[in-house]
């Protein structure tokens, strides 16, 4: 089976609009809450989020193209060509159907249907916006990557809610592992921070009410309360080995596993006793073909609800054993808030850094967890620790489950 590495990386956070100024948050323990500008909320419940600040889409693109892209199209395409130039892939040199697209968008455009929904009710439906449709579909972020850059490859749209960012990465690497491409521009975007993403995900209780930036988004902590919308994308290049190495590529990690599972349970909760997100850590790491033993740190999904943060510990335990209590947790959501359908991808690109570096991020904002949850979640400061693999978590509604494993890349190994 043909082996899969990563070439370049590009990100649109809330604590960083590319790479090195993201990474260096992390390291800085910097985090992105603040009170929501996008629109007033007076009457919400809900105060803050992770917004993304200073963001111009003429920055990254034509304007003419940026004014027919909405947010989360704009997020993907900046975080791609940023991947792009990293990766230093020449598409005049290419087969531009070898290169595919598998970037995912767990909601679209809300703020399109807001938008086009008012000017029914107060214009009339001849209104609306003639690209109200190829502006508002989820797929639109994976077309305008495709478009902009010429990639003719395989080129599709992940939808698993929470887990889509890491399914994304996970279908791009087999599409590259089964010959269906030689490279693939992979990822997550969402840009969902407007009165219906707010109001939808208040109703369902799953936000935290927090009016303090720094005890809003706290995963593992006794007092979390929800998690916070946040925004953004990461795109990461995925590449052929070989491929790779025969233009000269430099390789910043390999993908070794990817594995998935259905809760078959609720639609917002995950499974209580955590198996169903145990079975797609364990698919992960059996299909790359190394021992539970070698896996010692784990990008936890951890949004900061009740639920998900017990729920995962179980699962953790319930497939480590005692090796669980031997292990890193962190949660990347406890800076940048929980991303949605990006969330998976970021954290991928946080797990390829960490691997580089030896460098584990704490948990920010974590001060004391409840009596089960008693793992290591990497409180207070950062460990340096040499990493071979770094697993990552997403647990979507709808009972998706994904995880995948990175390694540092051996040329020999």
């Amino acid at each position: 089976m043909r082996r899969v590495v990563v070439t370049g990386m590009g990100a649109i956070t809330p604590i960083g609009l590319d790479v090195e100024s993201f990474w260096k948050s992390v390291k800085e323990k910097k985090t992105g809450f603040g009170p929501i500008t996008k629109f007033d909320t007076t009457d919400y419940k809900v105060k803050l989020a992770a917004e993304v600040k200073g963001f111009q889409g003429k920055d990254y693109m034509d304007p003419k193209s940026a004014r027919r892209m909405e947010l989360f199209s704009q997020y993907a395409v900046a975080a791609a060509r940023e991947a792009l130039a990293q990766s230093g892939l020449n598409m005049e040199e290419e087969d531009p159907y070898r290169v595919g697209v598998s970037i995912g968008s767990g909601i679209g455009s809300l703020q399109v249907t807001e938008k086009e929904h008012e000017k029914i009710l107060t214009k009339g439906p001849s209104r609306v916006n003639p690209l109200m449709v190829p502006l508002m579909i989820s797929n639109m972020a994976a077309g305008n990557v495709s478009i902009m850059f010429g990639l003719k490859g395989k080129s599709i749209n992940v939808v698993t809610a929470c887990a889509t960012g890491t399914n994304s990465i996970g279908e791009a690497m087999r599409s590259i592992q089964y010959g269906e491409a030689d490279v693939m521009a992979a990822g997550g975007t969402e840009a969902s921070i407007c009165p219906l993403g707010v109001a939808g995900f208040t109703a369902l209780t799953a936000l935290s009410t927090s009016e303090d930036p720094a005890r809003c988004s706290i995963p593992f902590d006794k007092d979390r309360s929800g998690f916070v919308m946040g925004e953004g994308a990461a795109v990461v290049i995925l590449e052929e080995l070989e491929h790779a190495k025969r233009r000269g590529a430099t390789i910043l990690a390999e993908v070794a596993g990817y594995g998935t599972s259905s809760d078959a349970y609720h639609i917002t909760s995950p499974a209580e006793d955590g198996e169903g997100a145990a079975k797609a850590m364990e698919n992960a790491i059996a299909d790359a073909g190394i021992a539970l033993e070698d896996v010692k740190y784990i990008n936890a999904h951890g949004t900061s609800t009740h639920h998900n943060d017990l729920f995962e510990t179980r699962a953790i335990k319930k497939l480590f054993g005692e090796h669980a209590y031997q292990m890193y947790i962190n949660s990347t959501k406890s800076m940048v808030g929980h991303m949605l359908g990006a969330a998976g991808a970021i954290e991928f690109l946080t797990c390829v850094k960490e691997l580089q570096e030896g460098y584990i991020h704490p948990t920010v904002g974590l001060r004391e967890s409840e009596e089960e949850l008693d793992l290591n979640y990497v409180k207070g400061e950062g460990v340096e620790l040499p990493l071979e693999y770094a697993l990552s978590n997403s647990l979507g509604f709808g009972g998706h489950n994904a995880s995948i494993l990175v390694k540092r890349y051996r040329e020999d190994a």
